[in-house]
C-alpha cells in the first residue's frame, strides 16, 4: 500500500456523529477507507490517540488576515491565508468587499488565476457593491449602486467560472433580476447589508437566493410584527445562515436560538479582517480605516463594526463552551453545512470515503495539526 497515509487512534466528530477509536486511510488528496479498531496497514501511520479530528474548517466569508487584506492583491491573499490555514482553515472563499467596478473585475481576475494554482481556494465572494446605505456597514458608500445587468455580466465574465457568492440587498433596484442572473451562472446569491423586509426577502428566496450574510447583523432583527430576512430564512428550508461567533457580533443565546430555530442550515464564517492574527492597531478595510481595540475591529472613530479578528478554530470554541451548541452541530456549521451551500458536499465537510483529506487535529478544542488535500500544512 506505498504511498497510502493511515491516521490512527483518534475520536471522529463530523455531521455523522463522534466515532471513538476511529481510523482513516488516505490515498493521495482522497479518504478511501475508515473504521474503528484495528487499522490496516500503510506506508506512514499518524497515531492521534488522545486526539479529537474532524474536517477541514471551510470559511465562505473571509476579507484577510496576518495583516493583509484579499482586495491587495495576490501576494496578500496568499499571506493572510496562511494564518488561517493554520487555525484549521483548509478550504476558503476571498471575500471582497465594496469598490468600483473595474477594480472588483480585478480582484476577480487576480482570484481566478489564484484557484487555478492552489485547490484550496474554492473562488471569490462580491460583497456588494449591491447593499442598502443605510446598512452597508463598513463599505465605502461611494462603492455602492444599483444592479446593472452589463456591469453585472462584466463580473461575472472576469471571474471565470470562480465565482461562488454574491451578497445584495434584494430591495434595490435591480436586484431582483440580478438574483436570476447569478443562479443562472452557478453563483450562489446571498442576501445581506439590506432593509429587505420579510416579504422582499421571501421574493428573494424564491428567486433563488440561498444564503443569509452574517445573520443578525446588517439587516433588521426580529420584531413580533416585522419579523424581517431572518424568519424568512429560518421558515425557508433551501436558505443558511451565516453567523459571526466571535462573541461581538452576535450574543452566544441568540446563536443557540438560530440552531434551534434552523439546525443544519448555519456556517459559521469569519468575516475576518487583516488585523486577525495580529496585535491592535489601525487597520483598513477597502479605503476605509479600521481601529482594534481588545480584538474588536470598528470604523475609525465610530460604534460601527467592521468585520472580525476571529478564526474558525475560535468559533469552534465559542459554539461548544460558550453557546452550549452541540459538537456535531458546531462541526457542522464549520464544514459540512458550507460545503453544501457551495454545491461542495460530496466532496468536502466530512471524513468518509471519496472525500478529500482535510482534517484538523484538535487537543481538546485547540488546533494541534492542519492537513489538506493529504498534506500537512
Amino acid at each position: 500500500m506505498s504511498g497510502n497515509t493511515v491516521f490512527t487512534g483518534a475520536s471522529k466528530i463530523d455531521a455523522d456523529g463522534i466515532v471513538d477509536d476511529f481510523w482513516m486511510l488516505v490515498h493521495g488528496d482522497t479518504i478511501v477507507q475508515v473504521g474503528t479498531g484495528d487499522a490496516p496497514a500503510a506506508a506512514s501511520v499518524i497515531d492521534l490517540s488522545g486526539r479529537t479530528i474532524t474536517p477541514g474548517f471551510i470559511d465562505l466569508h473571509c476579507h484577510g488576515g496576518g495583516g493583509h487584506a484579499f482586495d491587495d492583491g495576490d501576494d496578500d491573499i496568499v499571506a493572510a491565508l496562511a494564518t488561517h490555514r493554520a487555525h484549521g482553515t483548509t478550504r476558503s472563499v476571498i471575500s471582497l468587499v465594496s469598490n468600483p467596478i473595474a477594480m472588483l473585475r480585478d480582484s476577480l481576475e487576480t482570484v481566478a488565476d489564484l484557484v487555478e494554482e492552489d485547490p484550496l481556494i474554492l473562488g471569490s465572494h462580491l460583497e456588494g457593491p449591491y447593499l442598502a446605505d443605510a446598512r452597508r456597514g463598513a463599505h465605502h458608500p461611494d462603492h455602492l449602486r444599483e444592479a446593472d445587468a452589463i456591469e453585472l455580466e462584466s463580473l461575472i465574465e472576469a471571474a471565470r467560472g470562480t465565482l461562488c457568492q454574491v451578497t445584495l440587498a434584494p430591495e434595490r433596484p435591480g436586484a431582483l433580476d440580478a438574483i436570476d442572473r447569478l443562479v443562472a451562472a452557478g453563483v450562489v446569491v446571498a442576501v445581506g447589508h439590506t432593509e429587505a423586509d420579510h416579504a422582499t426577502a421571501r421574493e428573494a428566496f424564491q428567486r433563488g437566493a440561498t444564503l443569509l450574510t452574517h445573520a443578525f447583523n446588517a439587516m433588521a432583527g426580529i420584531h413580533h410584527r416585522e419579523p424581517g430576512p431572518i424568519v424568512a430564512a429560518y421558515a425557508d428550508e433551501r436558505v443558511t445562515l451565516e453567523l459571526i461567533l466571535d462573541g461581538v457580533h452576535v450574543h452566544p443565546d441568540v446563536v443557540r436560538s438560530a440552531f434551534l430555530a434552523a439546525p443544519g442550515r448555519i456556517a459559521l464564517v469569519t468575516d475576518a479582517m487583516a488585523a486577525t492574527g495580529e496585535n491592535d492597531g489601525d487597520y483598513r478595510l477597502g479605503e476605509l480605516n479600521v481601529s482594534v481595540r481588545g480584538g474588536r475591529a470598528l470604523l475609525s472613530g465610530t460604534t460601527t463594526i467592521a468585520g472580525s479578528t476571529l478564526t474558525q478554530d475560535e468559533a469552534l470554541r465559542c459554539a461548544v463552551r460558550d453557546a452550549s451548541i452541540d459538537p456535531v452541530a458546531a462541526v457542522a456549521a464549520l464544514t459540512a453545512t458550507p460545503a453544501h451551500v457551495l454545491g461542495l458536499g460530496e466532496r468536502l465537510g466530512r471524513l468518509a470515503p471519496g472525500y478529500a483529506a482535510d482534517l484538523v487535529v484538535l487537543d481538546g478544542w485547540d488546533v494541534e495539526q492542519v492537513w489538506a488535500a493529504g498534506r500537512r500544512l
